[in-house]
């Protein structure tokens, strides 16, 4: 099989907070820009990788989610425990440093002790952000 990874998707509660997080703090491009029923779908990436976007999208749009099921999806997100990316840089500690101006840090730059070094933020909605550093 020949597969890439095409998109994926995190939820988000305010579309306005996603986009000063993701375009202005992390530098990735806005790719769309979609509004439907008052929700808006936000498609960004990083520029070198166009083959590569994350959708940020209203969890309540799905017609099948009960209210019950939202509810938990809006708690879960609340609590940074519903969606998590990561993403890799080849300079961690000046990529924590920017991050630290306008994001929950979760925790410094670390060495794992699985080898990796990395640090997790929590964007606008709870989704965690793990940074792994390339090396």
């Amino acid at each position: 099989m020949d597969l890439t990874l095409r998109s994926t998707f995190l939820p988000h509660d305010d579309p306005d907070s996603a986009l000063a997080f993701y375009r202005d703090l992390l530098g990735f491009e806005v790719r769309d820009d979609v509004g439907y029923g008052g929700l808006r779908w936000i498609t960004v990436g990083p520029a070198d990788q166009p083959g590569l976007s994350i959708v940020l999208h209203p969890p309540a749009a799905d017609p099948g989610i009960t209210d019950d099921e939202r509810r938990t999806i809006t708690e879960m997100m609340a609590k940074g425990t519903y969606a998590i990316i990561i993403l890799a840089t080849t300079d961690l500690d000046a990529t924590f440093e920017r991050l630290q101006a306008g994001a929950e840090v979760v925790q410094e730059p670390t060495e794992q002790p699985y080898g990796v070094r990395d640090c997790a933020v929590r964007d606008p909605a709870g989704n965690l952000i793990r940074i792994n550093e390339i090396r």
